[in-house]
């Protein structure tokens, strides 16, 4: 799809009009790389497209709130935050019933972008900071996403077990063992036995 042209605004213009330029110049730039994730993910339906498309606007929307992504790197949030986040589905294709928690999820990262495309398991993401797990909430009510849920929780406090806790380099891999050790159900139903999908860098998943 190509994008709209977008009229530059003139010196002079009012906030309103230039707010409406910077907003459908992001607009612009998401419908050109959503096909990013079709390229990596050939079997995301078009109804998963458009949410992880939806998803890049809200964090645009709320980042002008609250910085939940760093505001410098907001253009490339389909690259650069939510396709990391679904490199997990090239290491695990969750069965259909798994639990997964999302550790320190911060604004939603990759519980959201991971529960969009497994749509037949449940997320919980949680956040000890309130800021964070306010956006996630509010997100998670724009997008409607019936299997997912998100809290203020510390790891180290929170009861539930999961087959998997996933996250993205919130601490080194002893730490994460240390909190996560009473979160993780002994009996799993995947192809790998239940632990940590940690995304560490740039695209690299520890799996313990």
């Amino acid at each position: 799809k190509k994008s709209e042209q977008t009229k530059i605004p003139q010196k002079g213009d009012n906030i309103s009009t230039w707010q409406c330029y910077v907003n459908q110049s992001f607009k612009n730039i998401i419908n050109e790389r959503i096909m990013i994730l079709k390229k990596y993910f050939p079997e995301l339906t078009e109804k998963k497209l458009a949410q992880l498309s939806q998803l890049a606007d809200l964090y645009k929307e709320w980042n002008d709130k609250i910085n939940v992504i760093s505001r410098k790197d907001i253009d490339n949030v389909i690259e650069h935050h939510i396709l990391h986040s679904l490199a997990i589905a090239k290491a695990i294709q969750f069965k259909p019933g798994t639990d997964v928690l999302d550790l320190g999820t911060g604004g939603g990262l990759p519980g959201i972008p991971l529960a969009i495309y497994f749509e037949d398991s449940f997320f919980t993401l949680i956040d000890s900071r309130k800021k964070k797990a306010f956006v996630t909430q509010e997100v998670l009510k724009a997008l409607e996403l019936p299997n997912c849920r998100a809290l203020q929780q510390r790891g180290e406090e929170y009861k539930e077990q999961f087959d998997f806790v996933v996250c993205r380099a919130v601490a080194p891999i002893d730490k994460l063992r240390e909190w996560t050790r009473h979160l993780i159900k002994e009996e799993g139903i995947n192809s790998v036995p239940n632990g940590i999908l940690a995304l560490k860098g740039n695209q690299t998943i520890t799996a313990l």
